[in-house]
């Protein structure tokens, strides 16, 4: 399958990890499950980086419009 369009890279990484930085500098790392059209998205097993500080969550679900760029 092709890839034409961002959102089919979003479809084949379900099931794997992805980078996520925000608009406030916060980098998250996580198993994406699921996503929307808006860039919802509900990732797993997450990594919140905040300056030197790193924490981890079970779920989240981060909104569309606060993210910057995504890393298959």
């Amino acid at each position: 399958m092709e890839e034409n369009r961002p959102i089919d890279a979003l479809n084949q990484s379900r099931g794997k990890r992805v980078l996520l930085k925000l608009k406030n500098g916060i980098e998250i790392s996580g198993t994406l499950k699921a996503h929307d059209l808006h860039l919802n998205m509900w990732l797993v097993d997450i990594e919140l980086k905040r300056d030197a500080e790193t924490t981890k969550y079970k779920n989240m679900l981060v909104r569309g419009d606060t993210v910057l760029f995504v890393v298959p």
